[in-house]
């Protein structure tokens, strides 16, 4: 059978892979899309999404069992853990269908099936029917990542968890120990300590979301402990010991060595590039550590051959993958797009309270030689935080003092998710710290904490 040609084949139809295609096909070029499970990839399926619908269930929860403090009553208070799931599953089903739509509005073509790369230009796609064969001036590698498995912590999907487990439990853990405190891990610690899980987080770095700056760390682990969480810092699993009904987890700390006995594991300790059986070393990619080398325009050195999203290095997340889909396919129709900056992306982790940041933390930005000026303001400070009975968080930013460039924002609270849009929006308007002040922040709202963190900065705050 002849190959069928295409001028873009993107491999992968996660939050990369479909909107380099979408893209592509909207520059006039003839695009196929090659998915081997799910339109949507992980992310819509299996992560980002999935995993905000329940905690949003965990969050009307708790709301529910503060409801005196709103004047309200509620009796009875509980859940179902299945129809959270179900609802959770309905809303990653929904998305992915959305996907398969916009496939068909912007003329795409799907194969279902997994992809090969048997010479540069082309493509060989395993799909229930037998082989086809593709070829195309340019491919798009988006395969994403999987769960990393440490020897000894392996998932068995019984009592020790990936993030999949998680997301579908076989039973409602009443101890619960998380390996690794990152965003994934600490989302899922978040959402079963609140509908009542005993939990533990085990955290190899010396302090929890370890990539966040150290006083958003520190605030976000006082508000942990306080929701009962046990937080282990500077520790390390060494050993499980499985039974029928629990799981003897050996953890290392400061040179001791301690037993703690728990009934469910989530194991939540990186990831790992999918870059294997796809024929990369042959056609000459470069390869480090599970992940594709690649320039700052996604390039591989192998001529036509791009590689986007999760497969292409940190920062692991979603809206960086589109991006990078979205300046590749510009790239290819003969654009100049800007390549994508690793401090312009903006970090999101939707635990209780929801942590949100961009650019460079107070360390980083002294590491770089910058002479900063910090501001911060705290949500007990402000009117809407208040009212929302949501009193406990902070904003804090970072400028430069010889500039005034703003370095970086970092949050813990109520929506910081939503509100650091904000100055992700500021630093690419390459804001200074006049400007911001300058702007009219409307009351009552959250936001308004933002204005006053700039003016902390310059010791021009009005509410502290």
């Amino acid at each position: 059978m002849a190959a069928q040609s295409f001028d873009v084949i993107v491999i992968g139809a996660g939050p990369g892979g479909y909107v380099a295609a979408i893209r592509a096909a909207q520059l006039g070029q003839k695009v196929a899309i090659v998915e081997r499970e799910h339109l949507g990839g992980i992310c819509l399926n299996w992560g980002c999404i999935p995993t905000k619908a329940l905690l949003r269930s965990a969050e009307v929860f708790h709301l529910m069992e503060r409801a005196k403090d709103f004047g309200l009553t509620a009796d009875k208070i509980g859940y179902d853990i299945d129809a959270v799931v179900k609802r959770s599953r309905g809303v990653a089903k929904q998305l992915s269908g959305g996907v398969g739509h916009l496939m068909k509005k912007n003329k795409i073509t799907v194969f279902m099936g997994a992809a090969t790369l048997p010479a540069k230009g082309k493509v060989a796609v395993k799909t229930d029917k037998g082989t086809e064969e593709l070829t195309a001036k340019n491919i798009i590698l988006a395969t994403g990542a999987r769960a990393r498995e440490l020897p000894g912590l392996e998932a068995d999907g019984q009592r020790v968890w990936t993030y999949k487990h998680a997301l579908q439990p076989p039973h409602m853990p009443k101890k619960l120990l998380v390996i690794g405190s990152g965003a994934i891990g600490i989302e899922f610690a978040s959402f079963y300590n609140t509908l009542g899980a005993e939990t533990t987080v085990v955290e190899v770095m010396d302090r929890v979301l370890p990539v966040e700056d150290a006083e958003i760390s520190a605030f976000a682990k006082k508000q942990f402990t306080k929701q009962g969480m046990t937080i282990m810092e500077k520790a390390t699993v060494k050993k499980l010991d499985r039974a029928k009904d629990k799981v003897t987890a050996h953890i290392e700390k400061g040179g001791k060595m301690e037993a703690i006995e728990v009934d469910t594991v989530i194991s939540a300790v990186g990831i790992v590039g999918n870059v294997e059986g796809l024929g990369l070393e042959e056609l000459g990619v470069k390869i480090d550590r599970t992940h594709v080398v690649v320039d700052g325009y996604c390039r591989t050195g192998v001529e036509g051959l791009y590689a986007i999203g999760d497969i292409a290095g940190a920062p692991w997340l979603a809206h960086k993958a589109s991006h990078e889909g979205v300046m590749v396919a510009e790239l290819i129709a003969g654009k100049h797009p800007h390549p994508v900056r690793p401090e312009a992306i903006a970090g999101c982790t939707y635990c209780q309270p929801q942590v949100a940041s961009v650019g460079y933390t107070e360390a980083k930005a002294k590491e770089l030689g910058y002479d900063v000026k910090v501001g911060r303001f705290p949500f007990i400070g402000n009117g809407k935080a208040i009212a929302l009975g949501e009193p406990e968080g902070m904003v804090k930013t970072v400028f430069d003092a010889k500039t005034g460039e703003l370095l970086g924002a970092h949050m813990v609270g109520a929506e910081v998710t939503e509100l650091i849009q904000g100055y992700v929006i500021g630093r690419t308007l390459e804001t200074t710290e006049a400007e911001l002040m300058e702007t009219v922040f409307p009351h009552p709202t959250l936001s308004e904490m933002m204005h006053e963190s700039v003016l902390d900065a310059y010791d021009r705050v009005i509410h502290i």
